[in-house]
């Protein structure tokens, strides 16, 4: 399998000529100090940690997983001295509050990291992924005193974080959740109960673990306004920060899985564990959606760095591999067959691979820069129209990258054909990794409900719009003749998924069984328009280049194949959307 090397060339593209962002940073006494330089070297130390250190733990990782014996977790060879260096370098605070410790760089820039490490090695990106959820979630929530306490030693990844949610018989439905909290009168809790799939609750790479645990108090409301969050450390902590006693924390097993068999998916036992309040009282579920919605981002960047990963690996092996001749004739004469990459179906793959993914890359760039207007700009206008982006775009996010991740790590794994079966080769592990990210951290399915149902259809398309109209005036201010080829087709699929989203709402008020029967299509239309809209704006910043730099001509070259091969797709999903609920709803359940 080919060695991983970050997209750096693509990375700078986007920050610097697409999105402009060092002119938004200078806009934001926040991220004012963030200079082109700065960022370049962070990407380039970026490319070096993920390329060199943690990509070669990827196989090994797999082969040997992490183990589980008697409530301890041991993560495979090489993964704890990884991460230390990985900590001593600063990464685990790239993002984090500098008040506290971190480094206070814009999500713009931490995006592409996170694609670096996961693309590298899924399973290791993980345990530092749920850390930095764990901080944001306590650093908006939690007391000054938790903040302190905590945060400096997250941030230095001394310590690691984990979200604790599901439980045996609650998954999606957390209102059902038993997990009980009673207060010991002492400003702690004591927190009983037991969790499921909790990604990193047990481990060796670090000499503590704050766990994040949902919990309900004695007298709280039924359902979801019952629910508490509660800080929850593996090992009890002193005033001055030291370790005390252990708490009464442990790790019943972990799950043999399909994949990211290097991270510990374990089932955590709180047996009465000291714990105390983030947030306010039944409140817990907003502050928990802080760490999750941070998560839904970075797994469907998971699924975007699996992607990446298994086109360059394909690639390669589409330009080395030789069989058969071109149609129009043998393209390399002097051997006895071509390379495979001449023949039409292996270029499509590559170039759905290829195309999905950069626009992906350029999707999530965009989500990170509206993450940065929300926290940074001065300006309340501006704040409340990227709140209302983010909140769309999360949910396409988290389902659209990891559906595309999956079918890409496909396509590649059929690139290589028998070998892309076989284990040595990598493809197969890529196909395995990233088939999680449908799952956790709520479900594709869900996702898509929430995108058509609160984001869409409850709020009367009112955050469609804010998107909607960017685009027209993104279509409006760039009419020049060598643009037309894709401004026309953006402006045309805009008006589609306007209509599609119009003809929802107004289906919905007559059978509410609408929403969900239109809802996973519905996001794919969202997700390939938007990914239209992104190569629209890559094709603006190559256009007048391309003459002399193979760069911007490949961006040219692939922006119209994703017009032309990619985009119809929505035809199809429009047509589904528009057959309506009865198909599916029709059918009595004892016919199934």
């Amino acid at each position: 399998m080919a060695e991983y090397q970050a997209p750096l060339r693509d990375m700078q593209f986007l920050l610097n000529e697409v999105f402009e962002a060092d002119k938004l940073w200078a806009s934001m006494p926040a991220t004012e100090e963030v200079t082109p330089d700065l960022v370049d070297a962070i990407l380039e130390e970026g490319c070096k940690i993920t390329g060199n250190l943690i990509a070669p733990l990827n196989r090994s990782g797999d082969e040997e997983g992490a183990q589980w014996s008697d409530g301890s977790v041991t993560t495979p060879k090489g993964f704890k001295e990884a991460y230390t260096t990985y900590a001593e370098g600063g990464w685990g605070g790239l993002g984090g509050d500098p008040e506290y410790g971190g480094q206070g760089m814009p999500k713009m820039l931490t995006v592409l990291f996170e694609e670096m490490m996961y693309a590298a090695n899924s399973s290791f990106a993980l345990y530092p992924a749920l850390s930095a959820g764990a901080c944001l979630a306590i650093n908006a929530h939690a007391s000054e005193e938790l903040k302190q306490q905590y945060l400096p030693k997250m941030y230095g990844g001394v310590w690691c974080g984990s979200m604790c949610l599901t439980e045996p018989h609650s998954g999606t439905d957390l209102g059902i959740i038993r997990t009980k909290a009673e207060d010991n009168g002492d400003g702690s809790y004591a927190i009983t109960g037991t969790k499921i799939f909790i990604t990193g609750g047990e481990h060796d790479l670090t000499e503590n673990i704050i766990h994040l645990v949902l919990a309900k108090l004695p007298d709280a409301p039924a359902g979801p306004r019952g629910i508490s969050l509660f800080l929850v450390p593996k090992i009890n902590v002193n005033d001055d920060g030291s370790l005390a006693d252990g708490n009464a924390v442990s790790c019943g097993s972990i799950e043999h899985k399909m994949g990211i068999k290097a991270s510990a998916t374990c089932v955590m036992n709180f047996d009465g564990a000291k714990g105390y309040l983030v947030g306010e009282v039944n409140k817990g579920l907003a502050a928990m959606f802080t760490m999750m919605n941070y998560e839904r981002l970075t797994i469907g960047i998971q699924g975007l760095g699996c992607s990446d990963r298994s086109y360059q690996s394909a690639v390669e092996y589409a330009r080395e591999r030789i069989q058969g001749r071109a149609a129009t004739g043998a393209k390399t004469p002097e051997k006895v067959a071509d390379p495979i990459i001449v023949h039409p179906d292996v270029r499509r793959m590559l170039l759905t691979m290829k195309s999905t993914t950069e626009a992906g890359r350029a999707f999530s760039t965009y989500v990170g820069m509206q993450l940065d207007i929300v926290k940074h700009h001065p300006d309340e206008e501006q704040r409340k129209k990227a709140e209302q982006l983010v909140a769309v775009f999360t949910p396409v996010a988290k389902a659209f990258f990891t559906d595309l991740g999956f079918e890409n790590t496909v396509h590649g794994q059929q690139i290589f054909g028998g070998h892309g079966y076989i284990r040595e080769w990598g493809q197969e592990q890529l196909v395995r990794d990233v088939r999680i990210a449908q799952i956790y951290e709520g479900t594709n399915g869900v996702q898509a409900l929430d995108l058509m149902g609160r984001k869409t259809v409850a709020s009367g398309g009112v955050y469609f719009q804010v998107f909607a109209e960017e685009v027209r005036q993104f279509v409006a201010a760039n009419q020049t003749d060598a643009m037309q080829e894709f401004l026309q087709p953006l402006s045309e699929s805009m008006q589609q998924l306007e209509d599609l989203t119009g003809w929802v709402i107004e289906e919905a008020v007559k059978n509410p069984n609408e929403v969900g029967a239109a809802s996973v299509e519905y996001l794919h239309v969202f997700g390939y328009v938007s990914y239209m809209y992104m190569w629209a704006r890559m094709a603006k910043a190559a256009l007048g280049e391309e003459a002399s730099d193979d760069f911007y001509k490949s961006k040219i070259f692939t922006a119209r194949f994703y017009t032309k091969r990619i985009m119809p797709r929505i035809q199809g999903m429009i047509l589904s959307v528009k057959a309506g609920a009865d198909p599916l709803m029709e059918m009595g359940d004892e016919l199934f």
